[in-house]
């Protein structure tokens, strides 16, 4: 009996610590997003919760890492304890002080207004490599919708604000591969690509793929926001510049290339770079010359790279993609690893890269009445993830600084901002 009572009363006290405090009337719900917070990764799906609530949240940008200011409700309250999330309460003359703070240095208040639909592009069978961005969004627990070639090409892309590219080769070569082209899983993978492109009537999986970029060019055209990670960054550019042209060794489609295929590259169609020559080796696991360091080819060293400050108040749009609460992040490789600095069109925005090279990490821009973002690299908390390693565990990573930039962008579309570049 005194053990069972001694067991309730354990249950009781877990329980109530999970139980909403109530607030005083008109306090709201600050959580830091600096060294003190115990998950940053949760935070930004605390975030999107609150906004699925029809309840707006403030971004405080520049303000302790980038720290969130949302109602106190019960839901919120419940969700950060049970998510680990660190926050407190302010009242509002304490939220004026930090207002007011703010309005006197380099920060700014960011409104997030709506909870963004969300798209991964992601293949439907099993693939031996996983996803940084799925992985991201679904530790900080926010939704989103699987999309595959039939749902792009069939106008599925309409339905969402942002949408997500990761491991894709968008040029028909299956990721450059060549060498494991005897496994179970590569052949599995051709086939698949080959009854899906004959399935929507292409006559081969190049020519498939590059009417999903142009489908996708057209969707950040017409206002979409479009995140990139890893090899779908630069075979994207590359099947754009591409169109009317075989780029592709007869080793993977049977048929030669075009002569002078460089030649007939249009790079006024590619979102980020341009004079950018292609790799046709298909032993060479390069793509092109975007990349400065592949994994499979011409691998040089990865070292850390450093996110820009920008200023707060003229220019939101890439200080709310650089938040965070640290301001050099650990090199991590992938099939695209760092861009070419030198192959970046004028207008494109370097918001992280390897101080004094020219390999570039991150980079943003406008396009048509959309915006892009791209981000080397397969996985922020892997330096070198192989094929059939296993997926990171973010409960051993919750306070990732390279995650954090993927869960930037997840918010970026919420935000009622000034999209024009000032500096």
């Amino acid at each position: 009996m005194v053990q069972y009572i001694s067991r309730l009363l354990i249950a009781l006290v877990i329980v109530s610590s999970l139980w909403p405090t109530a607030f005083a009337a008109g306090q709201q719900m600050l959580v830091p997003m600096g060294l003190k917070q115990n998950n940053h990764l949760k935070a930004y799906g605390l975030a999107y919760l609150a906004l699925t609530e029809d309840e707006d949240v403030e971004w405080l940008l520049n303000y302790r890492g980038g720290s969130f200011v949302m109602p106190a409700s019960e839901k919120s309250i419940r969700a950060a304890r049970l998510r680990g999330v660190s926050f407190t309460s302010v009242s509002p003359a304490e939220l004026r002080r930090i207002h007011d703070h703010m309005e006197a240095n380099n920060m700014e208040r960011m409104l997030l207004e709506k909870a963004p639909r969300i798209a991964v592009y992601r293949p439907p069978d099993n693939r031996p490599w996983d996803d940084a961005v799925s992985m991201a969004l679904d530790y900080a627990e926010v939704p989103y919708d699987q999309i595959w070639d039939k749902e792009v090409l069939s106008g599925w892309l309409e339905k969402y604000d942002w949408v997500h590219l990761h491991h894709e080769d968008f040029t028909g070569q299956y990721s450059k591969f060549y060498t494991f082209r005897k496994t179970e899983w590569y052949r599995q993978q051709q086939e698949s690509a080959e009854t899906t492109s004959k399935s929507l009537g292409f006559r081969s999986v190049a020519e498939e793929k590059k009417e999903l970029a142009r489908t996708i060019r057209s969707y950040v055209a017409h206002g979409g926001f479009l995140f990139a990670m890893c090899s779908s960054t630069e075979t994207l550019e590359i099947a754009l510049s591409a169109e009317g042209i075989d780029i592709v060794p007869p080793e993977y489609d049977g048929t030669p290339i075009t002569r002078k295929s460089e030649a007939g590259l249009d790079y006024e169609k590619t979102f980020a770079f341009k004079d950018f020559s292609i790799e046709k080796d298909p032993r060479n696991g390069a793509y092109s010359d975007i990349d400065m360091n592949q994994v499979n080819a011409n691998k040089t060293p990865t070292k850390s790279f450093t996110l820009f400050e920008f200023s707060a108040k003229h220019d939101p749009v890439p200080t709310m993609l650089t938040q965070n609460h640290a301001s050099y992040i650990a090199g991590f490789y992938g099939l695209l690893t760092t861009f070419n600095k030198r192959l970046l069109k004028g207008t494109v925005v370097v918001l992280g890269e390897e101080a004094g090279t020219d390999r570039v990490k991150y980079i943003y821009d406008n396009f048509g009445k959309g915006s892009f973002v791209f981000y080397g690299g397969h996985d922020p908390e892997d330096e070198e993830h192989n094929v059939n390693d296993p997926p990171t565990n973010l409960n051993l990573h919750k306070n990732s600084p390279g995650y954090r930039l993927i869960l930037n962008n997840v918010l970026f579309p919420a935000a009622k901002h000034n999209r024009k570049l000032k500096t």
